[in-house]
């Protein structure tokens, strides 16, 4: 959508990186984290007895799996996302605060 909006095709060879540079867009990547810290803090705000702290936060241990790699579950990806990104969970039950600390700016 980008290349058609600054005029350019695949065949012209530019890359991703320069299109969002000239228009200014953040990457996607960056901005789906956001959004999935965004709707942990808001897990995070609710009282623990609430339904959906008890489908997201608990995990079931008792179902047989397949062979291979265990998949990555929600929980999983956002600690790891939480250390990249360097916050605590303790920022997220202060909404303004966590607001500012996952907040991705446009370049």
């Amino acid at each position: 959508m980008l290349r058609w909006f600054c005029g350019h095709t695949r065949r012209d060879r530019v890359r991703n990186e320069v299109i969002r540079d000239r228009v200014g867009v953040a990457p996607i990547e960056e901005k789906l984290t956001q959004h999935w810290l965004r709707w942990f803090g808001h897990v995070q705000r609710r009282p623990p007895e609430a339904p959906v702290c008890n489908g997201v936060l608990e995990r079931v241990d008792n179902v047989k799996r397949g062979r291979g790699r265990p998949k990555l579950t929600w929980d999983e990806s956002v600690k790891r996302d939480l250390k990249d990104w360097n916050i605590s969970k303790e920022i997220a039950l202060d909404r303004s605060a966590w607001r500012l600390a996952i907040n991705v700016p446009e370049p």
